[in-house]
């Protein structure tokens, strides 16, 4: 056994992965066999991964406890295929006693309602059948998409094969300009590096801008890791963490901090200064192909929605009703808006946000997916632009392939909404 005084200094992400591959120390490119604390999946993924394990003649899970399935994309269901797969997730998940099965009317968009459920806790390594699994690294978790296969094998062994990631400290340093979000910190780091710049790389959120963030803002920049190739996004637990913590682990349910060592090694260190970071926008058709706002003004849009795992948190609502409040949407605009859970809904109605958005011409839908992966509620015909606060923009993503998506801030749609063109939140 390695003497602990000679182990290398590790990144909280290695520090985890060790933890959970029982060995004192990983190293970057190493392959370890992980336990996992969580396996989510939803009602396109589940079926593939329960139709794997009825080829196996193994239709079990390791731990029923340590389980989450979400029905929220094509949900309320679509068309009979949409329902045909959540009737397959409900009853699996009621033969196995699934405990986290959420359904319709207690279900949001899972990588809302999971942390809010208190299923997310720092230390934990967490995987899911969604390439946005990368969002509960907000919480000081690794945590990281993987196939409908991989699941499968998780559901029966409660392990994971892992490929240590190489980590990349990301520092945003400075305060943040007024109107400009966590959207637009991750945003600009995926137009400075690319959808290809941090491939199978950790990337290390700190600096006293990421500090200076809320839970919300800190969710979306982990949400969006995915887009620049990541394996996962993380950010060290703080006091803000704490709290967040605290009141959402109704169940007590006991979990460690980790942080990174002061001498940990990172193949890469990226420092912005959010101080010149403005609101910005992502033409089609990739997440990295960012404009600010500001030379942006010229293009009528079609659609706007707010709302996804991304950006359909209080907050995000809350700066939505702000700029909308008292004003009207552009007759040519359909606004819609998405609360990404119950509790997010109904604290919408309790502020009156809800109201605004009815008020000023807008459309609330229940909490789902929908028009992100150009599911329902929102699909665009041929020609249509939108402005969306989702997370990817590829031809054909929200509806007809020779449509448009423009990915932005909740501020930005919202003012744009009014506005029938892309707009800076100063001109309303």
């Amino acid at each position: 056994m390695r003497d602990m005084r000679n182990r290398k200094p590790q990144t909280i992400t290695e520090k985890i992965l060790a933890h959970h591959a029982e060995k004192e120390e990983v190293f970057p490119g190493e392959f370890i066999l992980a336990r996992i604390d969580l396996a989510l999946a939803n009602d396109i993924t589940a079926p593939i991964a329960i139709r794997k394990l009825e080829e196996l003649g193994e239709v079990r899970v390791f731990d029923s406890d340590k389980v989450a399935l979400v029905p929220d994309h094509f949900t309320p269901n679509r068309d009979i295929p949409s329902a045909e797969q959540c009737r397959k997730l409900r009853e699996f998940a009621r033969k196995l006693k699934i405990k986290y099965y959420y359904e319709v009317g207690r279900a949001g968009i899972e990588h809302a309602l999971l942390p809010e459920e208190g299923l997310t806790l720092p230390g934990e390594l967490i995987i899911g059948a969604d390439s946005h699994t990368c969002t509960y690294g907000a919480v000081g978790a690794f945590s990281t998409g993987v196939g409908s296969t991989d699941l499968a094998f998780a559901l029966l062994t409660g392990k994971i094969w892992l490929r240590v990631p190489e980590s990349v400290k990301i520092v945003f340093y400075g305060r943040l300009k007024k109107w400009t979000t966590a959207k637009d910190l991750i945003l600009h780091l995926i137009g400075d590096i690319g959808v290809n710049g941090a491939n199978y790389r950790s990337l290390e959120f700190t600096g006293e801008a990421i500090e200076s963030l809320s839970m919300e803002g800190r969710f979306t920049i982990c949400n969006m890791v995915i887009e620049a190739g990541a394996k996962n996004g993380i950010i060290t637990p703080d006091e803000r963490t704490l709290r967040f913590v605290e009141r959402v682990n109704r169940l007590k349910r006991p979990f460690k901090v980790v942080r990174s060592d002061p001498e940990a090694e990172y193949v890469e260190v990226r420092e912005y200064d959010v101080g010149k970071i403005e609101p910005l926008i992502a033409y089609p058709h990739l997440p990295s192909n960012v404009h600010p706002v500001k030379e942006s003004t010229h293009i009528e849009i079609d659609q706007v929605v707010i709302g996804s795992c991304t950006n359909g948190r209080e907050t995000d609502l809350k700066e939505a009703a702000e700029i909308l409040r008292g004003k009207k949407v552009h007759p040519r605009v359909r606004l819609i808006v998405i609360p990404a859970t119950p509790r997010i809904y109904q604290e919408a109605l309790r502020k009156g946000w809800i109201d605004i958005f009815l008020s000023a011409g807008g459309v609330v839908s229940p909490p789902t997916c929908g028009p992100c992966l150009g599911g329902h509620m929102g699909v665009l015909a041929k020609g249509e632009k939108c402005v969306a606060t989702t997370n990817r923009n590829f031809r054909g993503r929200m509806g007809h392939p020779e449509s448009e998506v423009y990915l932005a801030s909740p501020v930005v749609a919202a003012a744009s909404a009014i506005k029938g063109r892309i707009a800076h939140p100063e001109e309303v």
